[in-house]
């Protein structure tokens, strides 16, 4: 008997010959297949992932809902393979027993939550053939229970006779999309279905068809990486056919970039310096609960990587009489009350924050952190002690005004009533110096922020303003204005309120990145960051909410920005100026 093969103690010398062994390569969770009480999977995917640079790891049905949260926060990316027929009763509709092959209510429920799961992270994602469907399923499309009874028996024969590593028939491809950037205008396909999908989810487009019109695979609108594909591209390897492994690189590559992002988010810290949630409080938000309406939660926080929410007490501006300025400052009060509240309500799993010391803590302590803010100094009235009031309340900035003019300012929206700032205002910069409150030049006209700058002693801040050189809007800020703010030793959070990103329609993540790319060529990277004016209209399409941070970040290593940077871009930034506010007594 030939004993050498059974010896693994040379390659285990081997392996061990250098340091270090080999770079971190990113974990694929590979969705297993289930009959007759066994998991199983082709060893064609775990094939394509090794070859492509990735590191497979199966995910077996179980019905362990915290369990599969913990399996997902362990993966850089998830493929969805193939296997039995999806219920049709989870779109809404009554099986047809008579058309169905097969189901498999083990992997039904457990890939439809996982996917769910998955797109919440952010997770790269690739379905194929039934996982393809598994998507549609679990985001709100549809799938034919039997393609030939839904479209007729003129179509072609998708259940090819010949082996699985056999190309059979071929799809034509969406000019603009990712196959296509990958694979061209066309592209031969095995075939091995009967169920498709009838409807893509929103946000999805289908991105090729057979020549018989089947959909035959989908990805995104709005950038993220998630593709599913009809064919079975794992099989043409096991043939020593590599024509499928652009997918699977793809999916590595993306797993790759994702690892990196969440290991960065770990280590830095992120803050979004201006969301307008407290506007939601009325309505029975709670920070605890995963809103369907409300764009930050602690859900959506850990999903994205923030670690900061710097949620704004804004008030509208309205009239100045005594009664309606009391009420104004009543008003705000409330607002903050009920920032804390909520806050105190999820500890020891968030914590209120004030200071860049305390902020470094919690996340040190793995919390998430709400610090409080007001927007617009209506709040203040005509009390100057309602600023060290703030202060000592926790309040980090107070946006001198909003869409209006008021007793400190003239705003971007307003009838320039002072002529800039008031002398009144003046005294209140002073105050806010000496009690260590940031001034936040967001909705300031252009006269009051440089009448601002002039007096301020301290670095002073926009928490949510864009570029004017790119989106002409009084709300932006110039080229001058920047370099100004800079000058002063401030920062620059680049916003995502639609109408200060494009004139027209909804802007993008990528019309975020111009504006933020802008800010950094004309101020600098130290004197730039990030505020979303999430639930105050800030959203984009690729980022919609706290949970799809992450791809901001995704983006910025795209770009080849180094780690130091983004953190700086993330929150070290803006935690400098902090803390030299807060040090100026």
């Amino acid at each position: 008997m030939n004993t050498e093969q059974f010896n693994i103690n040379k390659e285990y010398a081997e392996l061990h010959r250098k340091y270090p062994m080999s770079g971190p390569r990113p974990l694929i969770g590979i969705s297993g297949n289930f009959s007759e009480d066994n998991c199983m999977l082709a060893r064609g995917y775990y094939q394509s992932i090794l070859e492509a640079g990735g590191v497979p790891v199966i995910i077996p049905p179980y019905p362990h809902r915290e369990q599969l949260v913990c399996t997902l926060d362990s993966l850089d990316a998830v493929l969805l393979s193939g296997g039995a027929d999806i219920d049709p009763r989870y779109m809404g509709e009554t099986p047809d027993y008579n058309l169905l092959h097969n189901i498999n209510p083990a992997r039904d429920e457990q890939e439809i939550m996982l996917v769910r799961l998955a797109v919440d992270r952010q997770l790269p994602i690739l379905g194929i053939c039934r996982g393809i469907q598994t998507m549609a399923a679990a985001l709100g499309g549809g799938v034919h229970q039997d393609i030939y009874a839904a479209l007729g028996n003129e179509l072609l024969k998708h259940s090819q006779d010949e082996e699985r590593g056999v190309a059979t028939h071929g799809v034509d491809i969406e000019p603009g999309s990712l196959l296509h950037t990958l694979f061209g205008d066309t592209l031969a396909v095995n075939t091995f279905h009967h169920q498709a999908v009838s409807a893509v989810p929103e946000g999805f487009r289908v991105t090729a068809r057979a020549t018989d019109g089947v959909i035959e695979a989908m990805e995104t609108t709005d950038g993220r990486p998630m593709v599913g594909v009809q064919w079975h591209p794992e099989c043409f390897i096991l043939k020593e056919n590599r024509c499928m492994m652009p997918l699977f690189k793809w999916l590595v590559e993306e797993a790759s970039l994702y690892r990196r992002a969440r290991q960065l988010h770990e280590r830095m810290i992120t803050i979004d310096s201006h969301c307008d949630t407290p506007m939601l409080f009325a309505d029975g938000y709670e920070l605890d609960e995963r809103s369907c309406t409300a764009l930050v939660d602690l859900h959506k926080m850990t999903e994205g990587g923030l670690d900061v929410a710097t949620m704004a007490a804004y008030l509208r501006q309205e009239a100045r009489d005594e009664a309606s300025l009391a009420l104004a400052t009543q008003k705000a009060w409330g607002l903050l009350d009920g920032i804390c509240s909520r806050v105190q309500k999820c500890a020891p799993y968030a914590a209120l924050c004030d200071t860049s010391e305390q902020i470094r803590a919690a996340k040190a302590a793995g919390q998430k952190i709400v610090v409080p803010a007001i927007e617009n100094g209506y709040a203040i009235g005509l009390d100057l002690s309602n600023v060290e009031k703030f202060r000592k309340a926790g309040v980090v900035y107070i946006t001198l005004c909003h869409n209006g003019d008021n007793d400190i300012c003239d705003s971007a929206r307003g009838n320039g009533e002072h002529g800039g700032l008031s002398p009144f205002g003046r005294q209140v910069v002073e105050e806010m110096n000496r009690t260590g409150v940031m001034i936040d030049l967001s909705h300031a006209s252009e006269k009051s922020f440089y009448d601002t700058l002039a007096a301020s002693s301290a670095p002073v801040v926009c928490s949510h303003s864009s570029c004017r050189a790119l989106c002409d809007h009084p709300r932006n800020l110039s080229d001058a204005q920047l370099r100004a703010i800079a000058a002063k030793g401030g920062v620059v959070q680049v916003t995502m309120y639609k109408g200060f990103l494009v004139a027209d329609g909804d802007a993008t993540l990528d019309d975020f990145m111009r504006h933020l790319q802008h800010a950094i060529d004309v101020a600098g990277i130290d004197h730039v960051g990030i505020g979303t004016d999430f639930d105050g209209d800030g959203t984009v399409v690729g980022c919609k909410d706290a949970s799809q941070l992450i791809n901001i970040t995704r983006e910025l290593l795209r770009r080849g920005y180094k780690d130091d940077e983004i953190a700086k871009l993330w929150g070290e930034n803006w935690l400098r100026v902090m803390q030299l506010v807060q040090n100026i007594q």
